[in-house]
C-alpha cells in the first residue's frame, strides 16, 4: 500500500467520526450513523475533548433561525417515522444545507418507498420512474450552479446510478467523497461501479483515512484478497479489532480463501460480543448452509425470528434453512418476501434462482439471476448459476459464456475453472479443455474433480504417459475421491499401462487395489494371473542368462571355425549412401 493505514492519529479519527454521527444523523443518514456509532464504539477507551467538537461544528455551520430550526425539526420528526412526502412538504423552504439535504432525501425515499409498494413480481424499470427523474433534474440544475455540498452530490450521485447514467454518477460520487469523506453511503454507492483494479486505481479519491475502509471493502469485491485481509488486519491492529463490521469482512475475505470453518469461528465471536446482531448474518447462514450445519443454523434461523422477523437477514436465514431441509417451496417464499421489502437484495435473488434450479423452474431461475447481475455485475455465483442453467437446457455456447464471466471475476476458483473445462469439453475445444484443467489443479482443487478430469481426457486422446501421471496423482489421495467407480477405474488403467511397460511391481500393487472394488474384482484377478505368468518368464531368463554367464568357454574352438562355413569378420563402420 502506498498510503499508510492512518496519516493522523487515532484521537483525530475519533473526533471524526463523532463530527460524522451528527452530521449524518440529522440529515436522516440512519445506517451510516449506525456505521460510524460502531466504529466510536470501538474507540470508547479514546478519549477526546467533546466541548472544542461541539464549537467547531457550530464554526463550520452558521446557526439556523428559530423559524428555520422549528421547520426543521418537525420535518425530521415526519422523517424519522416514514412520512416523507409530508417532511418534504414542510421543510422546502428550508435554507441550511441539512434543511436542503432532508428535503430532497425525503422525496428521494418517497419515490422508493412507492415503488416497492407498487411493486410486481417483476421489479419496475428505473428508466420510468418519473419522479426519479424530476428529482434528478432538480438536482442537476443547483449541481451546474455549484450549489450542491458533500451530501447533496451524493444525492444526486445515487440518482443518476438509478436511471443507469454510470459515467456520470462516478464522477459526481467521487466528488461527493472529497466535499464530505466520512459519509460511508457515498462509497458503498461508488463501490458497485468499479469492475476492475486498473478501474480503481485511476480514481482520483481523497486522501482520508476513511479511504483504507473503501479500499479493503473494494479488494475483496474484485477478489484481490489477500491486500483485502491485509488492510483488515491494519484496520484492527489500529483500534478496531473487535468492530462487528472489520471483523465480518475478515470472515467474508477468509471464506473466499475457502477457509469456511475460521469464517464461521469469527462469525461466532460477533454473536458472542453482540448477541442480537443480524448484519451479515445472511452470509453466516450462507456459511452454515455450505456445511450443511443444520443444528445451528435452525439455531440462528430461531435467534434471528426473536430478534427482528421482518428484517432481510432474517427472511434469508430462514429461507436458507428451509432449503437445507429440501423444503424448496418455503424457502422460495422467504426469498420473495426479502425481495418483497428490497428489490436491490442481492443474496436473495442469487438464492431464490437456485431454489428455481432444485425446483426445475429454469425460466424463473434465468430471471432471478439476471436481476442478480443488474444488482451486482461483479456476482460471479448468479454467472454461474446462468451457466448451469444454460447447460441444463443444452445451449452450450450461452454456458460457456456466462461460465467465462464467472470464471473471470474469480480467476482462482477452480469450481469456475473447470466448469468453463467442461464447456470446452462439450464443444471439442479440447487444447482450451486441458488448460482449465490443469489451472484448477494448480490453483487448489476445491471438489477433487480436476485430477480425474484431466486423466479422464488425456486417456480419450490416448496420451497413456499423461494419463498415468494424471490417474497417479489422483489415486495419492484415495480417501478424499468418494467416487468409487472413478477410483476403480484409474487403478485399473495404472494395472493395464505398467503391466505393459513391464513394471510389474507397479501393476501387482495397483492390481492389488483393483481387488477392492466390486467393478473391478474379476478384472484383477485376471491381471494379476498375467503379471504372475510374467514374472515365471522373467525368472527363467534371470536363470539362463546366469548359466550363460558361468559356463566355461573353449578357447580353441574361438580360432577356427568349421570347414565351408569360413565367416568374414563384421564391419562395424557405416558408410552413408551416396
Amino acid at each position: 500500500m502506498e498510503d499508510s493505514v492512518f496519516k493522523c492519529s487515532i484521537k483525530e479519527v475519533k473526533s471524526d467520526i463523532l463530527r460524522a454521527i451528527t452530521d449524518c444523523s440529522q440529515r436522516g443518514l440512519m445506517h451510516t450513523t449506525k456505521w460510524l456509532a460502531e466504529l466510536n464504539y470501538s474507540l470508547k477507551d479514546i478519549k477526546v475533548d467533546m466541548e472544542n467538537i461541539t464549537q467547531e461544528m457550530h464554526v463550520e455551520e452558521s446557526p439556523p433561525s428559530t423559524t428555520e430550526n422549528d421547520m426543521y425539526i418537525l420535518a425530521k420528526s415526519y422523517f424519522d417515522l416514514k412520512e416523507y412526502d409530508r417532511a418534504a412538504y414542510f421543510i422546502k423552504d428550508g435554507l441550511t444545507p441539512r434543511s436542503k439535504f432532508l428535503h430532497l432525501y425525503a422525496r428521494y425515499l418517497s419515490g422508493e418507498k412507492k415503488k416497492i409498494y407498487e411493486m410486481t413480481e417483476v421489479p419496475p424499470d428505473p428508466l420510468k420512474n418519473e419522479e426519479l427523474e424530476i428529482l434528478s433534474v432538480d438536482l442537476r440544475k443547483q449541481y451546474l450552479h455549484g450549489n450542491l455540498d458533500g451530501f447533496c452530490l451524493y444525492l444526486y450521485g445515487v440518482t443518476l446510478k438509478k436511471l443507469l447514467l454510470t459515467r456520470e454518477a462516478i464522477e459526481v460520487l467521487v466528488e461527493s467523497t472529497h466535499k464530505y469523506p466520512m459519509h460511508w453511503g457515498t462509497w458503498l454507492e461508488l463501490a458497485p461501479l468499479i469492475n476492475d483494479r486498473e478501474q480503481l486505481d485511476s480514481l482520483v479519491l481523497p486522501n482520508h483515512w476513511i479511504k483504507q475502509f473503501f479500499l479493503a471493502h473494494m479488494y475483496l469485491e474484485l477478489q484481490l484478497l489477500d491486500e483485502g485481509l491485509t488492510l483488515y488486519y491494519d484496520l484492527q491492529s489500529m483500534g478496531f479489532e473487535n468492530n462487528g463490521y472489520v471483523l465480518a469482512q475478515t470472515a467474508i475475505a477468509v471464506h473466499y480463501k475457502r477457509n469456511v470453518e475460521n469464517a464461521i469461528e469469527t462469525f461466532q465471536k460477533i454473536i458472542k460480543d453482540d448477541p442480537y446482531c443480524l448484519d451479515n448474518m445472511d452470509t453466516y447462514s450462507n456459511l452454515l448452509y455450505v456445511k450443511e450445519m443444520r443444528v445451528e443454523l435452525a439455531n440462528l434461523a430461531y435467534r434471528a425470528t426473536k430478534i427482528d422477523k421482518h428484517r432481510l437477514e432474517t427472511c434469508c436465514i430462514i429461507g436458507n434453512y428451509y432449503s437445507l431441509r429440501s423444503d424448496h417451496q418455503k424457502a422460495v417464499m422467504y426469498f420473495h418476501r426479502a425481495l418483497k421489502m428490497n428489490p436491490q437484495y442481492l443474496s436473495a435473488w442469487t438464492l431464490l434462482g437456485h431454489e428455481f434450479m432444485e425446483l426445475k423452474n429454469t425460466n424463473g431461475a434465468i430471471h432471478c439471476y439476471r436481476q442478480a447481475i443488474e444488482v451486482n455485475r461483479r456476482d460471479y455465483r448468479a454467472w454461474y448459476g446462468l451457466g448451469q442453467t444454460y447447460e441444463i437446457l443444452k445451449m452450450p455456447f450461452y454456458a460457456l459464456y456466462y461460465y467465462k464471466q464467472a470464471q473471470r471475476l474469480r480467476p482462482h476458483d477452480s469450481r469456475m475453472i473447470l466448469a468453463l473445462g467442461e464447456a470446452y469439453e462439450k464443444q471439442d475445444r479440447i487444447q482450451d479443455a486441458l488448460k482449465c484443467y490443469y489451472k484448477a489443479c494448480n490453483v487448489g482443487d476445491i471438489e477433487g474433480m480436476a485430477l480425474i478430469k484431466l486423466a479422464t481426457l488425456y486417456e480419450n486422446l490416448n496420451e497413456d504417459e499423461h494419463a498415468a501421471a494424471a490417474y497417479t496423482d489422483f489415486v495419492m489421495d484415495e480417501f478424499r475421491n468418494a467416487n468409487r467407480a472413478e477410483l476403480s477405474h484409474a487403478y485399473k488403467f495404472l494395472t493395464q499401462y505398467h503391466l505393459k511397460r513391464d513394471q510389474l511391481d507397479q501393476a501387482n500393487h495397483y492390481a492389488q487395489k483393483c481387488l477392492e472394488f466390486d467393478e473391478t474384482k474379476e478384472e484383477a484377478k485376471a491381471l494379476l494371473r498375467t503379471i504372475a505368468q510374467k514374472r515365471i518368464k522373467v525368472e527363467d531368463m534371470v536363470i539362463i542368462e546366469e548359466m550363460n554367464e558361468t559356463e566355461p568357454v573353449d578357447s580353441s574352438r574361438l580360432d577356427s571355425t568349421p570347414s565351408g562355413n569360413q565367416m568374414s569378420p563384421i564391419n562395424l563402420s557405416f558408410t552413408p549412401t551416396q
